[in-house]
């Protein structure tokens, strides 16, 4: 599928703006902005309308700074966050199909893109990471052991990319980087070449 000109006049501007950005200042987020937040999320699709989602918004507290102190040293620049999310979901709360389909993570996927898309629109910077201390998070929060602990979202207002690593500044500063159209997209049938 070659990129058309005319169609990115038709791509919605947010989800062509959005950026798992990492510069980002430690001004706190009002009380406003994190209802936005959690109401974006929550009007995802999921199966049968069931909402598998649990968020566990963290702000100005020892918990937070408790979280912070379990990042690894790659995530250095989460610390400065103002707002960390945990999203956390147990498989029975959503559907389970025919040949093991358990679709909780993904509905769960769904919410966080809608959180992700709110702030942007809002001019926020939001980036989820796979790269924390699950079992000290899960401590802090006090999250049941049937429950999982699926990822962080990192979320504050935008920062001072000079602040930044080099090799995360190039990163933040330069153009996005994505797979060819072609290589994620195939037409009727599955195209094993992309694998």
């Amino acid at each position: 599928m070659e990129e058309n000109p005319a169609q990115k006049e038709t791509l919605n501007e947010i989800i062509r703006s959005r950026r798992s950005k990492r510069a980002i200042s430690e001004e706190e987020l009002t009380e406003t902005e994190m209802e936005l937040l959690a109401r974006a999320a929550h009007l995802a699709p999921s199966c049968f309308n069931n909402q598998p989602w649990r968020f566990v918004f963290v702000d100005k507290s020892a918990k937070l700074d408790r979280i912070k102190e379990s990042l690894p040293e790659g995530n250095y620049w989460a610390k400065k966050a103002s707002l960390i999310i945990a999203i956390v979901s147990r498989q029975n709360l959503d559907c389970e199909l025919s040949r093991g389909r358990i679709y909780y993570k993904f509905d769960c996927g769904l919410a966080v893109e809608n959180l992700l898309l709110q702030a942007t629109n809002m001019g926020l910077v939001s980036h989820p990471i796979a790269g924390f201390d699950p079992e000290a998070t899960r401590e802090v929060l006090k999250i049941p052991a049937e429950f999982e602990l699926i990822t962080l979202v990192i979320i504050g207002k935008p920062g001072n990319p000079e602040e930044l690593s080099d090799k995360h500044r190039k990163v933040e500063l330069g153009e996005r980087e994505r797979e060819p159209l072609e290589k994620v997209v195939s037409k009727n049938e599955f195209d094993r070449s992309n694998t």
